[in-house]
């Protein structure tokens, strides 16, 4: 149950193959190299319940540093490789990292945190060293290949996307447990996944997002192959699955979208018959997207609705959605309350704010406020991710939008969602976003911001051709009053859109 006993039966089986490069890491380096580091962390004086935290691009070593981290009872932050110095010294900061690791890729905004983060001691650099930094290689390269004597297992603390305000640090209890004790999550994938030893994982997303890091770690545990994308392309997806035989893999719904609108000869042109288990998360599915990819892949599309604070789990298989579609899933983790401004408790089908019972409770970590705003008002003990939804009379719960996301025009309440998923799968739109912005009448208007999918396309017949769309499938007050267009949408990786910087932006443009 974890890759140092796979190096011992099957050291030269590949631990994880980088898409782009093709370089590969077997078992035994897997186990050699995590070995190498977790000595390195003990001299420099780290012990279990201590932090590191790295930055990293989807790097061959990746996964070698955080399964380090995580035999040696540490907790580890990963870090968005696309943040800024400010962003990421808060983390690094805020998190307590004794030890920091980067890489040559990313030496300028990681050499630029340095006086801002006094409490790191060690600074390490992959593949080239900056001022501030010592090589990586170097540090590790007469370090014992062998476990330290008191291994244990550590935990991620990750921060929240940040898309409605700063990131948020997800502290969890540490367990510190034997390194071959299961978890939670390693018996949810194999019990809804069924992942064996001659499984190969497809991770197409950056690893410093929970859900790739977290299962890319477990199948690593389970003894399967994981390939990475160094980033994301559709069409090389598809050749990746058919090229390595691919079993699993975890996508989000703005692949599939990516996915559905490559032309149908190249779409056809690959062999997917491997594919056992596709899985999605990350954000809602619009409902047409996943008839269409369940129409193209078969039922094997599964989902599952969590999030990095580790409060709930629900899932969908693919019978349960085909039966309720829109759904994300049943509760196997955590009980679903829909509650009312006041935090009084819904019927089945009237929307609220989505709070959670009987799960893992979590704090914010240096932050009370935001951890007693996630709690429910009435002092219950339930939490919540800010998600709004309902829940039907069989118990599978549908999200209709953020709570934060909600448009209030004339009193009435919208949920910008709908209309995303209706502009989602128009032909010509490659990516939308739907908000409020200020109306002096109404409060707020509804407002989209679309990548079309051919930019000379942009302009007021577009426009109109997306507002009549829309109105053909939706009220005609929770569609669109104008339509705005970009050459790209500031959208995370991981398929998350940072909806709050576009609000701010025509808020403040309107004061």
């Amino acid at each position: 149950m974890h890759p140092g006993a796979m190096a011992a039966t099957a050291p030269d089986k590949p631990a994880v193959i980088m898409a782009g490069s093709g370089r590969v890491i077997t078992y035994r380096e897997l186990d050699e190299e995590s070995n190498r580091l977790a000595h390195l962390l003990r001299a420099v004086g780290l012990r279990p319940g201590d932090h590191v935290a790295f930055m990293l691009e989807n790097h061959p070593l990746f996964l070698v540093i955080a399964w380090a981290a995580h035999r040696s009872g540490l907790y580890y932050t990963a870090i968005n490789s696309r943040l800024q110095a400010d962003e990421l010294s808060y983390i690094v900061d805020n998190c307590g990292a004794r030890v920091f690791i980067s890489s040559a890729r990313l030496a300028e905004v990681a050499s630029a945190v340095t006086e801002a983060t006094p409490r790191v001691e060690v600074r390490l650099m992959l593949d080239g060293v900056a001022p501030g930094f010592t090589s990586y290689e170097e540090a590790v390269a007469g370090q014992p290949a062998t476990p330290v004597e008191d291994e244990c297992q550590g935990i991620d603390m990750l921060y929240s996307s940040g898309t409605t305000g700063r990131p948020k640090g997800v502290k969890p209890p540490i367990s510190l447990a034997p390194l071959d004790a299961p978890g939670v999550l390693l018996r949810l994938v194999e019990r809804l996944f069924a992942p064996a030893a001659d499984s190969v994982y497809l991770s197409p997303a950056p690893l410093y997002h929970a859900a790739p890091l977290r299962y890319c770690l477990t199948f690593l545990r389970l003894g399967a192959t994981v390939v990475v994308m160094e980033r994301f392309d559709p069409e090389e997806a598809l050749a990746l699955v058919e090229r390595h035989q691919v079993t699993h893999a975890q996508w989000v719904p703005t692949m599939f979208v990516k996915m559905l609108k490559l032309p149908r000869e190249v779409r056809e042109r690959y062999d997917l018959s491997s594919l056992r288990c596709a899985v999605h998360s990350a954000a809602p599915c619009p409902v047409e997207v996943k008839e269409r990819m369940m129409e193209w892949w078969g039922p094997i599309i599964h989902e599952y609705y969590a999030g990095t604070e580790g409060n709930c789990f629900l899932y969908a298989s693919p019978e349960d959605w085909l039966a309720h579609r829109g759904t994300v899933g049943r509760p196997l983790l955590g009980i679903p309350h829909v509650c009312d401004e006041n935090g009084d408790e819904l019927p089945p089908g009237e929307r609220g704010t989505v709070y959670f019972s009987k799960g893992p409770q979590f704090e914010y970590h240096g932050d009370p406020e935001k951890t007693a705003s996630a709690r429910d008002p009435k002092g219950r003990g339930w939490t919540t991710l800010g998600d709004i939804g309902y829940v039907d009379e069989d118990g599978f719960l549908y999200l209709t939008d953020r709570r934060s996301y909600m448009i209030i025009s004339g009193g009435v309440n919208i949920y910008p969602q709908e209309a995303e998923n209706v502009l989602a799968v128009h032909p010509k739109v490659a990516d939308v976003a739907v908000f409020g912005v200020p109306d002096p009448e109404m409060g707020e208007q509804v407002k989209a911001v679309v990548q079309p999918l051919d930019p000379a396309e942009a302009g007021p017949a577009l426009e109109a051709e997306l507002i009549a769309y829309c109105r053909e499938r939706l009220a005609h007050y929770k569609c669109p009053k104008s339509v705005d267009f970009r050459g790209e949408l500031p959208r995370q990786a991981s398929g998350k859109l940072y909806k709050r910087l576009l609000r701010d932006e025509y808020r403040q443009r309107t004061a």
